[in-house]
């Protein structure tokens, strides 16, 4: 009798684990699905980070860039988190809302970024010369400014992450795993990568000491970086056009004005159907709808660049 009421024990624990571990597998799938969404923010968000750190000491490149990265998953987990899940509990019409204004801010900074590579200024993220300060007062400055950023982008992530996981299932816990799970996943992931970015050109000074074939993968290293920042620059101010612009003709269609999204997926279809179909058609189809999405958040962004100048005058000027 012990005997078979431990056997049936052990069945109803391996029955538990099953369950729990196919509730981990679902929630990982889930935050995959919502990491991804927030793609062009990962970029962008990569692309920038490392301008921080730029003219300080080597020494504390790394510790700076720990502290922005304790600073964002205190921005993910404990606000943003929150502030998500009594949204989707007691106000979820407000995602979409809230997601679109968010991708407004996607818009402008993706089109201010193209304005000022076509020669038209510099964005709001060029901050004037600072007054005499220590090391220590420079490193905090640029720690808060770099984490009062983060926020702003983290907020857009969750808010993403949200709309994805309120799509799929409406329980309180797994939504607060699965962002859990996108907001560490993102943060470890973007800041893990600018800290390899920042101190690769040190390991390619180093390389290039030893002769022969390290000498040879340090001097690309050394050179290639720059370069590499400038994709990431192209790509994330690509991919947040895209985003931005893809959520907004979403968003529309939510609301019942879905000519645009139509317009998009038809012209997209029939690209791809012109090509032959198969892999090639589903990569044109592909591209000609981020294409349009793209296009549309450029010419967004570039309404939202002159409102938010006037904008920043009138609260200066009050």
């Amino acid at each position: 009798m012990m005997a078979t009421g431990l056997l049936a024990l052990l069945d109803d624990v391996a029955a538990l684990a099953k369950v729990a571990a196919a509730g981990v597998d679902d929630a990982v799938a889930q935050a995959g699905r919502a990491g991804v969404k927030a793609l062009g923010i990962v970029v962008d968000d990569a692309a920038v980070t490392p301008r921080y750190v730029v003219g300080l000491s080597p020494a504390r490149e790394l510790p700076i860039i720990g502290k922005i990265t304790l600073g964002s998953l205190r921005n993910k987990l404990l606000i943003l988190l929150p502030i998500a899940l009594v949204l989707s509990a007691f106000a979820p019409w407000a995602i979409m809302p809230l997601l679109m204004a968010g991708s407004l801010y996607l818009c402008f900074e993706g089109a201010e970024k193209v304005w000022e590579a076509v020669g038209g200024g510099h964005g709001h993220h060029d901050d004037g010369p600072a007054a005499a300060e220590t090391a220590a007062e420079l490193e905090a400055r640029v720690v808060g400014g770099a984490i009062r950023t983060d926020f702003i982008l983290s907020a857009e992530i969750m808010a993403m992450s949200l709309a994805v996981v309120a799509a799929e299932t409406d329980s309180f816990w797994s939504q607060a795993v699965v962002l859990a799970i996108v907001g560490i996943g993102i943060t470890l992931l973007v800041y893990g990568v600018v800290a390899i970015i920042v101190k690769a050109d040190d390991v390619g000074l180093h390389l290039t000491t030893r002769g022969g074939a390290a000498a040879t993968v340090g001097r690309l290293l050394v050179t290639g970086m720059p370069k590499l920042l400038k994709l990431l620059s192209v790509v994330g101010t690509a991919a947040m056009l895209w985003v931005g612009g893809g959520i907004l003709i979403h968003g529309l269609a939510s609301f019942g004005l879905a000519g645009i999204e139509h317009v998009i997926h038809d012209a997209s279809v029939g690209a791809g159907a012109a090509v032959g179909g198969g892999t090639p058609g589903a990569i044109v189809a592909w591209a000609v709808g981020a294409a349009g999405a793209g296009v549309l958040g450029l010419a967004v962004g570039a309404l939202v660049i002159p409102l938010v100048g006037i904008g920043g005058k009138l609260f200066r000027k009050g």
